[in-house]
């Protein structure tokens, strides 16, 4: 995504990665449905050229099909240090893009919208949510980020025992977060909705009124052997059904609730191991790449987790579903209602070219079908454009 910086180091690497790319690749999946051709357009953003960019931590889309993508502030530091600033300077914390790719606004300081990124969204007045995992609380600002309207929680203090974030999870009964990884707004009423159970923090869906009141709370839903599974709620979408998507990260689905917090059903998202003994894997770290990204974190990646980000396709039925599916690096597009897998995006398990996905953070679809998948590790973001239907 960032322009001529990353891409750089890409065609610098080429050859290496070619060979990589032969070894991890395997053919794509073979998925149900009538599939839409896709155009990949990975220099479709246009970024000053002495922008820094490092980790992305989500994305969202507008009524206008403007893309706003939330960048990680945190993991700039060795990038910069090697850069005279001034020629090289942080791209800010929130980007806003035209259809086109141009940058039209940007905005944000990291101390005030809290600490690794993780979710935007947009009410029915287009005002934008954040979140930030690291942190515990909540803010709506206008839409041109020139003014924060609300803040839910207050900034400094933990849902914990102590108040930081290193004491014992509360998840209490109050308008105060503790790793909050998602959040939506119901257009009917104005209700926030938020994950707040990210990197070992609470483990509940918290549902605020349009005034940041508390209003009720609960868990993800656990059958009686899963009871020593992890809690990870790492994201949360509102569909136009009335029910609650939210990512069962480390159990590998998506957990369907009503409004109220009553369980409905599961839906499983793909899931196969590729551990660190795998022995193309192997090759791969210890003879081809030993600089970024380090062997450990191909490896982390390779024995993660599926479900970490839900969109719905722009239709009033939102018949479709987009998951990002993190250790498969793909998108999965399922149908909503029944589950069924359809096609996925993302080409098998490789790392840099053009298609393919590295640690991806974020899926944002637009109205037309374009989808655009935002990386963490990846440093970059890369638009799926649809061609035909």
């Amino acid at each position: 995504m960032n322009g001529k910086i990353s891409y750089c180091v890409i065609v610098a690497t080429a050859i290496t990665l070619a060979i990589a790319s032969a070894i991890l690749c395997p053919p794509p999946v073979q998925a149900e449905g009538a599939v839409p051709k896709y155009e990949v357009d990975p220099f479709w953003l246009k970024i000053p050229a002495k922008w820094v960019v490092g980790p992305l931590g989500g994305a969202c889309i507008d009524a206008q099909d403007h893309l706003f993508i939330l960048h990680r502030q945190e993991g700039l530091s060795t990038l910069t240090a090697r850069d005279r600033k001034d020629e090289m300077v942080a791209a800010p914390p929130v980007m806003e893009f035209d259809p086109k790719g141009n940058l039209v606004n940007s905005w944000g300081d990291a101390n005030v919208l809290g600490q690794y990124l993780h979710d935007c969204n947009f009410d029915k007045e287009g005002n934008i949510w954040i979140v930030g995992a690291r942190s515990g609380f909540a803010q709506k600002w206008t839409h041109d980020g020139k003014k924060l309207l609300l803040q839910i929680g207050k900034s400094g203090v933990f849902d914990s025992s102590d108040g930081t974030s290193k004491g014992k999870p509360l998840n209490s009964n109050t308008a105060q977060f503790n790793g909050p990884s998602a959040i939506d707004v119901d257009p009917l009423n104005g209700d926030v909705y938020v994950a707040d159970g990210h990197g070992g923090g609470n483990n509940r869906i918290a549902v605020l009124d349009k005034e940041g009141k508390f209003l009720r709370q609960w868990q993800l839903h656990r059958t009686e052997t899963e009871q020593e599974a992890e809690h990870v709620l790492h994201c949360l979408r509102l569909g136009n059904d009335g029910m609650v998507y939210v990512c069962d990260r480390h159990m590998n689905r998506i957990q369907v609730f009503d409004k109220m917090g009553n369980f409905k059903k599961n839906i499983g998202i793909p899931w196969k191991a590729a551990s660190s003994q795998n022995e193309n894997l192997r090759k791969y770290c210890m003879t081809l790449w030993r600089t970024f990204p380090p062997c450990t974190l191909i490896q982390k990646i390779g024995e993660g987790t599926s479900a970490v980000s839900v969109e719905f396709s722009r239709d009033p039925n939102q018949r479709l579903m987009y998951v990002v599916n993190q250790n498969q690096r793909e998108v999965d597009v399922f149908d909503r209602e029944t589950g069924k897998l359809f096609w996925t995006l993302g080409h098998g398990r490789g790392l840099f070219f053009d298609g393919q996905i590295f640690d991806a953070i974020r899926a944002a679809v637009d109205s037309k079908g374009n989808v655009y998948v935002a990386e963490d590790e990846g440093r970059r973001l890369t638009r799926f454009k649809v061609i035909a239907q």
